[in-house]
């Protein structure tokens, strides 16, 4: 069992899942600092200096006893926007894949050689007309 789980593992489309998800990983948290760190505070500038992460529907105000309950629907935005952006840059990162396939593919092969009694006998037709030629 434990030869099977490592050939399991070994396979190559298990490594490159996990290498996947490893730099998905730290994709999603550039994504995130982009989001956050640069493009959010633009867009909050834009609107008048409001700060997404703040925007919400208050439920019920916070007591002494109890918490805020609230909807934050500004986080949600933000994580949309995340969304969005991450999937943005994955379509292109695949659209650009797939064209390089498809240049690749649309560029013929060059034919096979000939097989060497084909090549044999072109040299002696060819020899044999070079003799009537010269007759």
């Amino acid at each position: 069992m434990l030869t099977d789980f490592k050939k399991f593992i070994m396979r190559g489309n298990v490594l490159d899942l996990a290498v996947a998800v490893i730099i998905g990983g730290a994709f999603g948290k550039i994504v995130s600092s982009l989001v956050n760190d640069i493009i959010m505070p633009v867009i909050g500038l834009i609107l008048g200096g409001i700060s997404f992460v703040d925007l919400r529907i208050i439920i019920k105000a916070a007591t002494e006893t109890t918490e805020e309950v609230a909807i934050t629907y500004g986080q949600f935005f933000q994580n949309a926007l995340d969304f969005i952006i991450i999937a943005l840059a994955i379509f292109l990162m695949i659209r650009a894949i797939t064209s390089r396939q498809k240049e690749a593919a649309a560029a013929p092969a060059p034919p096979p050689p000939p097989p060497p009694e084909v090549v044999l006998l072109t040299e002696i037709r060819n020899l044999l007309k070079q003799d009537r030629d010269t007759d």
